[in-house]
């Protein structure tokens, strides 16, 4: 099923995220994953490219044994390092396993390789896709808090705005620790006259390496009550997974109470997490849906 229709048939979509092992590793650990948040039944589960810098090479991978746990993938597919020729490849093999939806990423840049002479921008990503007639669903990033290498979020929300003008279905958003930059985010989305659904990324810091690598590289503005959770319980791993599930949900709850189209977990393939999350958001979900228990 396409995204889009979700979004259709749902006043809230709610997802996890999960990322391939790195290509010298085996398949068995994420397989077991995969199972797991499949038993949770998310709308679907999004599939990064692989770790280490090697690109798209095993999210095709991923995101067949997501399809074969009964739930719809959405496979990342990035284009930095890409040609056209290596883009259409990637896209007919996801084609070709039944995969109906991707996420169109610009991509980090890897040392020492080449940047393509075919995309710049994720925006030209998703008009190869729209133009070549694939017949994916596409969905883009968006930052709340501004792209970290744009000058400012007005300009980041200029080319935001382009991307959706190629035909970008919905957006899924960066992390976040502070629900009211989201909601100023979206009121300058409506008045840049972006209105296609908009996800919002939540992660949960339950590891100390969360704290230590992920804050880190997103650049997210960490509010008093996370730096208070993080001083308190920065090496206490028991209690620190506890505080971080907690917080997590309590955003999750809020954004759910405001009215967000939906929530996408990063879960960092950590199935404890989100099976702790989605039975405490789901009766919310389900009220909000009109659902059945």
């Amino acid at each position: 099923m396409k995204i889009s229709r979700l979004f259709e048939q749902k006043k809230a979509v709610f997802s996890f995220e999960v990322f391939p092992p790195k290509p010298t590793a085996e398949l068995s650990a994420v397989q077991e994953t995969i199972a797991a948040l499949a038993a949770l039944r998310p709308d679907y589960i999004s599939v990064t490219c692989s770790a280490g810098g090697s690109g798209n090479a095993r999210t095709a991978q991923i995101a067949q044994l997501v399809k074969q746990n009964g739930i719809e993938p959405l496979a990342h597919v990035t284009c930095l390092h890409a040609t056209a020729e290596s883009a259409d490849a990637t896209l007919r093999e996801l084609d070709g396993l039944g995969v109906e939806n991707v996420l169109a990423l610009r991509g980090d840049r890897i040392e020492g390789a080449a940047e393509s002479r075919d995309f710049a921008h994720a925006s030209d990503l998703v008009r190869f896709i729209r133009r070549g007639g694939y017949g994916f669903d596409v969905a883009a990033a968006c930052y709340p808090e501004g792209h970290p290498e744009c000058a400012g979020l007005p300009e980041d929300i200029r080319n935001l705005k382009r991307k959706v003008d190629e035909g970008v279905s919905h957006l899924n958003s960066q992390l976040f620790f502070d629900n009211e930059d989201f909601y100023r985010f979206l009121d300058l989305l409506a008045a840049a006259d972006i209105g296609v659904p908009v996800q919002a990324g939540i992660m949960p810091l339950v590891k100390k390496s969360h704290v230590d690598r992920i804050i880190s590289l997103s650049g997210a503005k960490i509010p008093a009550a996370v730096s208070r959770l993080i001083a308190r319980f920065y090496d206490k791993p028991d209690s620190l997974m506890e505080a971080g599930i907690a917080y997590a949900t309590g955003q999750i709850i809020d954004l759910l109470s405001a009215g967000v189209r939906g929530v996408h977990v990063y879960v960092m393939n950590n199935a404890y997490v989100a099976r702790r999350i989605a039975e405490s958001v789901a009766p919310v979900l389900r009220e909000i849906n009109g659902e059945k228990a």
